[in-house]
């Protein structure tokens, strides 16, 4: 029996390769394009290049999808996902920022709206799976799924992928999983599919695109000035525009310089609205040790007991490190890596993998340098004024 499959057709190269791979599989393939976001309705004026485009990017995509799937014989369908996005992704995002943490909102998107209110439009219709053109592979085998890195190491998608659940991987496929970016754009160039086959990857915010991203937050978070503090002397060093718009780590865009710099973020006090950072000399505030991951999602239902070694990226294209990770109750681990690693930050994501096997991922909760969570020390060092 040919199965029906519903595929996501961006308007991007990645996806109408996918489509043309699973309609010479045999399947029955239909696509369709996700409409997720509206600037108008949702107040996106500061910080959006194209607000004033007589036709916005979206539009666009959308013509480029139509051309793919009119140049494959597919049809096109066109749905609407703006409520849900807004509802359980962007409002989330918004959230963590004013709780001064840094989410990430592709995972957010492929959560709950590629792999939830997308799949769930796809089985209302008669589909049996979704595909998407994500670098990921998927063995269906048994009776679990399982999530592999992409075949594209440089590419792979896996860490966006990390909270979808085992059953939305039971039923997703990823055509392009086996295939490098090069062979993916070598591929569209022979099927001439010029909409797409040269156009540039999209960046920025999941379905929303590039933005000028401290502009973008001020639709949404107002800006609220506070001090620049120094952690070696406690001396305010400059002027922030609000601490939601910094993450940890982060060096340009401090305005603040002199002799002592480079200056890197460190922590923010949200409460107290300062922002902390450090130069050059003090990176130890930045090299934690272990950390609390909340929220994971893991896809085997049989979860490790006691310590096991596994390995985690704690930031998309961040190398693999080697980790120990204990579970403490159903949703939460806890994880150390003694060696160190440099800018683990509350509100991303880590995620997990043994070798190809993308095991899970969560939420970042807090994070430890020396048993001794990067919120303590810099409260302790603000109390005493001596521990560096």
């Amino acid at each position: 029996m040919i199965k029906k499959i519903l595929l996501g057709l961006s308007g991007g190269v990645d996806s109408a390769v996918a489509a043309y791979i699973l309609k010479e599989q045999g399947y029955d393939v239909t696509c369709a394009f996700m409409r997720n976001w509206d600037a108008y309705a949702n107040n996106d004026i500061l910080g959006n290049p194209t607000i004033q485009d007589n036709v916005c990017p979206q539009e666009q995509d959308y013509m480029d999808a139509k051309a793919v799937a009119d140049k494959l014989d597919l049809p096109l369908l066109r749905v609407d996902f703006v409520k849900e996005y807004w509802d359980d992704v962007f409002t989330v995002f918004l959230k963590e920022y004013e709780r001064g943490r840094t989410p990430n909102p592709d995972i957010l998107c492929n959560k709950y709206i590629k792999f939830d209110a997308f799949m769930k439009f796809a089985h209302q219709h008669g589909f049996d799976t979704v595909a998407t053109g994500h670098y990921a592979r998927v063995n269906h085998k048994g009776a679990e799924s399982m999530l592999l890195r992409g075949k594209d190491t440089n590419k792979d998608q896996t860490y966006f992928l990390c909270q979808i659940s085992q059953a939305a991987l039971s039923h997703a496929v990823f055509p392009i999983g086996e295939l490098t970016k090069q062979e993916v754009r070598r591929i569209a160039d022979e099927l001439q599919l010029e909409s797409v086959a040269q156009k540039k990857d999209s960046t920025g915010i999941c379905f929303i695109g590039e933005r000028n991203f401290r502009q973008f937050l001020k639709n949404y978070l107002p800006m609220q000035e506070g001090n620049i503090v120094n952690i070696a002397d406690l001396q305010t060093i400059g002027k922030h525009s609000g601490v939601m718009y910094y993450t940890i780590g982060q060096r340009k865009g401090l305005g603040i310089g002199g002799t002592k710099g480079p200056w890197f973020v460190i922590g923010k006090d949200v409460k107290r609205n300062v922002l902390y950072v450090a130069n050059g000399d003090d990176k130890e505030w930045l090299l934690s040790t272990s950390c609390i991951v909340s929220n994971v999602n893991w896809f085997s239902k049989h979860r490790p007991q006691g310590d096991y070694a596994c390995t985690a990226k704690f930031r998309y294209r961040q190398t693999d490190h080697e980790v120990s990770l204990r579970f403490v109750d159903d949703s939460t681990v806890f994880v150390s890596y003694p060696n160190g690693v440099m800018s683990v930050t509350a509100g991303q994501e880590a995620v997990f993998y043994q070798g190809e096997i993308c095991l899970g991922g969560g939420v970042i909760d807090e994070v430890f340098i020396h048993d001794i969570s990067v919120e303590q020390k810099i409260a302790m060092r603000c109390e005493n004024g001596k521990m560096r």
